[in-house]
């Protein structure tokens, strides 16, 4: 009895050593990380499996309630869509939107640190757990590899958008304080090239499918769907396609639009539990309302404007509420807010139609233009639609770059990211947002950063 007592009192020393380290190094600033004393490190931390996933579970519920992912107001979805041209904003000029919807963001802005320190505080923990596992004694090599292969997937997933938000930033790969607190921006090149070698390492690690069955986990699959992506962002267009065929060759299409955001959802490649039984997602919390005008945001009538007649996406995907004025509408992909239901829908990161899309891309710049239709099309179809009658290479680019914005809108950020990658940001942006500059296609880097670590410097043009 006295030795399971003992046992049982480590294990619960081992998780709150691993709670500490990763609370302490969430509430400091990134550049000002370092390792007291006192603190475990992760060497003599990560003893057994248990802490390795709470570490682990730890960084997907920072993602989905407090940063980046989330669906919350502080998330991609949310303010991304609002920087961009998808949503109009209603609320208090006080707000964090404001400013984004506005596209007034300054270097001392609030929101603007909060995600550049938010992103370094889970990298961190993501590398704690990679020097953790790998060599030691406590893990089998599957487990191990396993293990690093899940967090480097986490890795690279946050500084992809690190860098697609504030351009030239540092890829971290260690915890070591001294070699963090003087770190400089790394290039395109060096970004992308590190992005690809993690991803790449989680594709030839990590299981085939999540043991779940609830795809809440990075797979082997995830990682590929996150690599076509990436390809896709850097113009490698034949891994770009090979990368998405793999991905579509393993999954099971969704035909019904109604059922492509419920959590049993056969297009789900990554989605992200809600914290508590009968949660939902906080997206349907952000986004549903239920006045007019509404309290705080709206879908723009540009992107209303911009679905075909007889999509049924606008018919599904949104709602309206008039109250005997305008109608304005809210997105509507996901329906259920807290306590209707019981866990009805995840919150959705990376899906099969995506992958069709990067595919039909990849595969129009490419020369395969029968092979873009047939994946365009397969958007179209299950959405009402006839079949494209785009016809050469550009022309098809435009409706690729059209129809992402109607399947994908109010998804973490892809609006902009595509009229971003594409070149297009001033020319659909500059004449419906007052504020457009061209050099808002970046964030600013946190005034505070640049002051503690010089290295960073210079400043994001425009800023």
């Amino acid at each position: 009895m006295k030795t399971e007592l003992n046992i049982k009192k480590l294990t619960l020393y081992r998780f709150m050593g691993v709670a500490m380290l990763l609370f302490l190094f969430a509430c400091q600033e990134f550049v000002e990380v370092e390792t007291p004393n006192y603190l475990l490190t992760g060497e003599n931390v990560f003893t057994d499996k248990q802490t390795v996933e709470a570490a682990i579970v730890g960084i997907y519920g920072q993602l989905r309630s407090n940063l980046l992912l989330t669906g919350a107001t502080q998330g991609m979805s949310n303010l991304m869509g609002t920087y961009a041209d998808e949503i109009d904003f209603y609320g208090d000029s006080s707000l964090p939107d404001d400013a984004f919807f506005r596209n007034t963001l300054l270097a001392s802005d609030a929101t603007v640190a909060e995600i550049w320190n938010g992103c370094y505080n889970q990298i961190y923990a993501a590398n704690a757990i990679i020097e953790g596992v790998e060599g030691s004694a406590y893990f089998t090599t599957e487990e191990a590899v396993q293990f690093s292969g899940e967090a480097k997937f986490l890795r690279a997933l946050i500084h992809f958008y690190l860098f697609n938000l504030y351009g030239d930033v540092p890829y971290i790969t260690t915890t070591n304080y001294l070699v963090n607190q003087s770190v400089k921006r790394d290039d395109s090149e060096t970004v992308y090239g590190n992005i690809i070698a993690d991803l790449l390492y989680a594709k030839d690690n990590l299981p085939e499918t999540d043991a779940s069955g609830e795809h809440v986990r990075a797979n082997a699959r995830t990682a590929r769907a996150l690599l076509a992506r990436v390809y896709l962002y850097t113009g490698q267009w034949q891994q770009a396609a090979d990368m998405a065929t793999s991905v579509v060759s393993e999954s099971t299409w969704e035909p019904n639009l109604e059922n492509v955001f419920i959590k049993e959802s056969t297009s789900i490649l990554f989605q992200l539990m809600p914290q508590f039984e009968g949660m939902n997602t906080l997206e349907a919390e952000t986004f549903i309302f239920e006045t007019a005008p509404p309290p705080a945001r709206a879908l723009t009538q540009g992107l209303m404007d911009s679905f075909e007649a007889n999509d049924l996406r606008r018919d599904i995907w949104t709602a309206g509420v008039s109250g005997g004025g305008p109608t304005f509408y809210y997105p509507f992909k996901y329906k259920h807010r807290a306590g209707e239901g019981s866990n009805a829908e995840y919150s959705v990161i990376l899906r099969l139609a995506e992958q069709y899309l990067i595919r039909a891309e990849a595969r129009a710049k490419i020369g395969d233009i029968a092979g873009a239709h047939a994946d365009l099309n397969k958007i179209r179809e299950r959405a009402g639609l006839p079949a494209t009658t785009a016809a050469g290479t550009e022309e098809l680019l435009q409706a690729i770059l059209q129809e992402r914005r109607v399947e994908l809108f109010t998804e973490h950020g892809h609006r902009f990211f595509d009229l971003k990658r594409t070149g297009n940001l001033d020319l659909f942006l500059g004449s419906v947002k007052p504020g457009w500059n061209s050099t808002d296609n970046l964030f600013p880097l946190p005034e505070k950063e640049l002051l503690t670590n010089p290295n960073l410097q210079p400043q994001n043009a425009g800023y």
